[in-house]
C-alpha cells in the first residue's frame, strides 16, 4: 500500500561554488526538480525546496591557489554568480545557502560529534603522502607525477587527464608536490572512516527489496555497488578549507567534502526554519526526495542514508530521480575544456528567452540515458513547437478575441457537438500528465502539455472563426469562448515548465494562480537583516525577499514594484481569477464578459544566424582542443625500453645503403619492393611505406638498414634487412638518414 504523507521536502544536489553552472547540470537536476516543485505547489501540496552551494574541498583550494585568491574568494564569486543564474531562468528555491555559513559548520560539526561519540566510526592510520617543504599532508590532487599508463608529465595523483586512467598517488613515476615541486615523503596520519560494509545487509533491504520503484539507472548503480560490497570511507582529510574536525587533536584535519556537503541539505533548511526544520527531517510524515545527477548517486543513495541510519534520528529518502548525462553537440560537457553552454552566459545572450532552454532541456532530458543537446535542435524545438504551436495558438485566439469582442471573452451562444469533444479532451491529457509528473517522467509530461496546445491549434484551424466571422458572430462567439478555455488551462499546464511564459499568459487572460505557502511566517530569526550583506558567512533573508517567487497564496500573479513577492494590494485586486493545478481542464475557467489584456508574443523566431554563432563558438573550440591534443601528442615520447648490453648492440649490424629500384608489390596499398646497395651487395627489401613513400620518392635516397636481420618472405619475396625509421605520436614514418653524403656500406654504432 502507497504511503501517504502531508508534506515533501525536495532536495537539490549542491552546485559546486568552483565555477558556473552549465545546462548539463540543469538538465540533470535543477530544471526537473524546479518542475516537480512548482506542480507540488500548484496542487496546494506542502512543499519545501532546498539548495545552497557546495564550498568546500580540494578543487576549490586549487583554484585558489592558481589564482592567488583564498578559497573564501572563489566561492563567493561563484556562489553569487550561481545563485543569480538560478534566479534568472526561474529556479524557485524556497532557500539557496551555503556550506560556508556558520550555521552548516556548526550542524555539520554537530553531526560529526554524535556519531564519534556513539562509536559509529573507525579509526585508521595509514601512510600518506607529505611535504615537508609546505609542511602539510597532500590530497590526492596536490600530487602530480610521470602516469605510468601513457607516460604524460603532469598526471594527478587520482587521475591522469590525458589518458583518463584512474590512478593512486603511490602509482604516480616520481610523485612530486604540487603546492611546492619539492619532493614528497611519507608520514602517519589518523583518520577515521564510516564503515559501510556494516550498513550492506540494512542497504540491500531498504534499496534493493523496498525500492524497486525507483529509476532503473538509479537502481541499477545501487545494486552494483552494493553486490560489489562496500568498504568503509574517509570522512575526514587533511586539508586546511571546510569544517574542523571536532575532536581533540586533529588540527589541519577537516570533514571530507562527501560527508559534509549533503548535510548542508540540513543546515540550509535550518537556516531558513529555526524553529520548525525538524518537522521536515525527522518526521515519518513528511516524504524526502533528491533530485542529483548520475555522478551523485552512490553519495545520495548509499552514503547519505548510511549516514542518516547511523544517526538514527532523520528520515530516508522516499525517491532519488537521478537523470543520466547531457552531452553537447555529440561530445561530452567538459568544463576544463571549456565545452559546455554555461547558465549566466546563456541568460545575457538569450534575455527573455529563459523558457527556451527550460523547454528543450526537459525535451531532451536524459532520464534513463544519455541525451544529446545541439543548436541546430534548440533552434528548431523554439521555432516549429513554442513558436508555431503554443505561442500561434494563444495569439490567434486572443487576438481574435480583440478583432471581433472588444477583449472580452464571448459568451457560448451556438455551442455544437465539436465544442464539448474538444473541452472534454483536456481531461484524459491532464491526468496522463499527472500520471507522468508523480513519476518524475518529465519529458513525457512535458509532451502532454504541449499535445493541449496542439489541440487547441487543431480546432481553431478546423473551426475557421474568421471565415464564420463574416456570417455568423453568435457561432464565432462560441468558437473564441472554446478557445480562450484551452488557453486558461493552457496557463496552468505550463507553469511547472515554462514560468515566464505561463506568466505572460497569465497576465493577457488577466488571471492570477495559487502557488504555494511561505513556510517563514512565525520563524524567529537571531540575525537582523542589517547583518546579512555584511558576512560573507551568513545567508538569512530579509523580509519578502529570497523565497520562491511564488510561496504565497495568491489571485495575482503579478507583482509589486520593487518586489519580488506576489502581492494583495489595491492597485492589482481587480484580478478577480485564480487558477490551481485542479482547474486545469474545466470547461469554464473564464466567465463571459472577462476582460482580456492586449495580446503579446510568447515566444519569438531564433534565426539562423543567432545559432549559427554559437555553433562557430563551439567548433572553434573544438579546432583549439584537437591541435592542443595532436601537440601535446607529439611531444609524448614512448618509455625506455629495458636495458640492454653493449654485447646485445654489438650483434646488430647497422649500416648506410642507397636505393636502386623500386615498385610497389602487387595487389598490396602498403608494400614497396626496394632494391638496395649496401655496398656488400644488391639485395631487396620489402618494406611496408608505400602509403608515406611513392617508388619515384625513393630512387637514389641514401637509408640505414639493419644488415644482418634473418630473411624472411613476404608476399612471396625475400627480403633481406630492415630498414631503420622512426614512428611519430601522429603515426607517421620518417627515415634515419645521414646528414652527409656516405659510402654504401659505412657501419653505424
Amino acid at each position: 500500500m502507497e504511503k501517504k504523507f502531508n508534506r515533501t521536502l525536495v532536495t537539490c544536489a549542491l552546485p559546486y561554488a568552483n565555477g558556473p553552472v552549465h545546462i548539463g547540470h540543469l538538465a540533470g537536476v535543477y530544471v526537473p526538480a524546479d518542475i516537480y516543485v512548482r506542480y507540488l505547489r500548484m496542487r496546494g501540496e506542502d512543499v519545501l525546496y532546498i539548495c545552497g552551494s557546495d564550498e568546500h574541498g580540494v578543487p576549490i583550494t586549487i583554484k585558489a591557489q592558481k589564482e592567488g585568491c583564498t578559497p573564501q574568494d572563489i566561492v563567493d564569486r561563484y556562489h553569487r554568480i550561481i545563485k543569480d543564474s538560478f534566479t534568472g531562468l526561474g529556479i524557485n528555491f524556497d532557500i539557496y545557502s551555503r556550506t560556508s555559513s556558520k550555521t552548516h559548520h556548526k550542524n555539520a560539526a554537530d553531526f560529526f560529534r554524535r556519531l564519534y561519540d556513539e562509536g559509529k566510526f573507525i579509526e585508521k592510520v595509514s601512510e600518506q603522502y607529505y611535504d615537508e617543504e609546505a609542511k602539510t599532508f597532500l590530497a590526492d590532487r596536490y600530487i602530480t607525477g610521470t602516469c605510468p599508463r601513457c607516460g604524460a608529465e603532469g598526471a594527478y595523483g587520482d587521475q591522469c587527464e590525458k589518458c583518463g586512467a584512474t590512478l593512486s598517488p603511490d602509482e604516480l613515476i616520481n610523485p612530486k608536490s604540487a603546492l611546492s615541486g619539492g619532493e614528497l615523503v611519507k608520514k602517519e596520519t589518523k583518520h577515521w572512516y564510516l564503515p559501510l560494509d556494516q550498513y550492506e545487509k540494512w542497504l540491500s533491504e531498504w534499496i534493493l527489496e523496498g525500492h524497486k520503484e525507483w529509476r532503473s539507472n538509479v537502481y541499477g548503480q545501487c545494486k552494483s555497488w552494493i553486490d560489489g560490497g562496500l568498504q568503509p570511507r574517509a570522512v575526514s582529510r587533511d586539508l586546511n578549507w571546510g569544517v574542523p574536525v571536532p575532536v581533540e587533536g586533529s588540527e589541519g584535519k577537516v570533514l571530507y567534502v562527501w560527508f559534509d556537503a549533503p548535510i548542508g541539505y540540513i543546515s540550509n533548511t535550518q537556516e531558513l526554519l529555526p524553529q520548525s526544520w525538524e518537522k521536515w527531517w525527522k518526521s515519518e510524515d513528511t516524504k524526502l526526495v533528491h533530485f542529483i545527477g548520475k555522478d551523485n548517486i552512490v553519495f545520495h543513495c548509499i552514503v547519505f542514508p548510511s549516514m542518516l541510519k547511523a544517526d538514527g534520528s532523520y528520515i530516508l529518502p522516499d525517491n532519488v530521480p537521478a537523470n543520466e548525462f547531457l552531452n553537447l553537440e555529440g561530445d561530452k560537457i567538459s568544463t576544463s575544456r571549456g565545452w559546455a553552454v554555461w547558465l549566466h552566459e546563456y541568460l545575457e545572450q538569450f534575455p527573455g528567452q529563459e523558457d527556451v532552454l527550460r523547454y528543450v532541456l526537459t525535451a531532451n532530458a536524459p532520464e534513463t540515458k544519455d541525451n544529446d543537446f545541439s543548436w541546430k535542435d534548440f533552434q528548431a524545438r523554439n521555432n516549429s513547437e513554442l513558436v508555431a504551436i503554443l505561442g500561434n495558438f494563444v495569439n490567434r485566439a486572443v487576438v481574435l478575441t480583440h478583432k471581433y469582442f472588444d477583449g472580452k471573452v464571448p459568451a457560448d451562444l451556438m455551442p455544437e457537438a465539436v465544442d464539448a469533444e474538444t473541452l472534454a479532451q483536456i481531461q484524459p491529457l491532464k491526468e496522463e500528465m499527472q500520471r507522468y509528473l508523480d513519476g518524475y517522467k518529465f519529458r513525457e509530461a512535458l509532451k502532454e502539455a504541449m499535445n493541449i496546445a496542439r489541440l487547441g491549434n487543431k480546432y481553431l484551424t478546423d473551426t475557421e472563426p474568421w471565415k464564420v466571422a463574416k456570417t455568423d458572430m453568435d457561432r464565432t462567439a462560441s468558437i473564441l469562448n472554446v478557445s480562450l478555455q484551452i488557453c486558461a488551462s493552457l496557463a496552468v499546464a505550463f507553469e511547472p515548465f515554462l514560468p515566464f511564459s505561463a506568466e505572460k499568459l497569465r497576465n493577457i487572460l488577466n488571471v492570477g494562480i495559487v502557488a504555494g505557502t511561505d513556510h517563514r511566517e512565525g520563524e524567529a530569526y537571531d540575525v537582523i537583516p542589517s547583518e546579512v550583506e555584511e558576512s560573507p558567512y551568513l545567508n538569512r533573508y530579509k523580509a519578502g525577499e529570497g523565497a520562491a517567487l511564488h510561496t504565497t497564496h495568491c489571485a495575482d500573479s503579478r507583482h509589486c514594484e520593487n518586489s519580488s513577492a506576489p502581492c494583495h494590494c489595491e492597485e492589482h485586486s481587480d484580478v478577480a481569477i485564480s487558477l490551481s493545478w485542479d482547474d486545469l481542464g474545466k470547461p469554464s475557467l473564464l466567465p463571459a464578459g472577462h476582460q482580456l489584456n492586449p495580446a503579446t508574443l510568447l515566444f519569438s523566431k531564433i534565426e539562423d544566424e543567432v545559432v549559427d554563432a554559437q555553433i562557430a563558438r563551439l567548433e572553434a573550440i573544438r579546432a583549439e582542443r584537437e591541435a592542443a591534443a595532436k601537440a601535446a601528442e607529439a611531444a609524448v615520447v614512448t618509455p625506455q625500453k629495458e636495458e640492454c648490453t653493449f654485447d646485445d648492440f654489438q650483434k646488430m649490424d647497422i649500416r648506410t645503403a642507397t636505393v636502386l629500384e623500386a615498385e610497389r608489390v602487387p595487389k598490396t596499398d602498403k608494400l614497396l619492393k626496394l632494391t638496395i646497395d649496401t655496398g656488400i651487395d644488391k639485395r631487396v627489401i620489402v618494406s611496408g611505406i608505400a602509403e608515406q613513400y611513392s617508388p619515384e620518392e625513393m630512387v637514389g635516397k641514401q637509408i640505414c638498414i639493419l644488415a644482418n636481420l634473418a630473411p624472411r618472405k613476404i608476399r612471396g619475396i625475400e627480403s633481406k634487412g630492415m630498414i631503420l625509421m622512426a614512428r611519430q605520436n601522429d603515426g607517421k614514418m620518417r627515415f634515419i638518414t645521414p646528414q652527409e653524403t656516405l659510402c654504401n656500406g659505412a657501419e653505424i654504432g
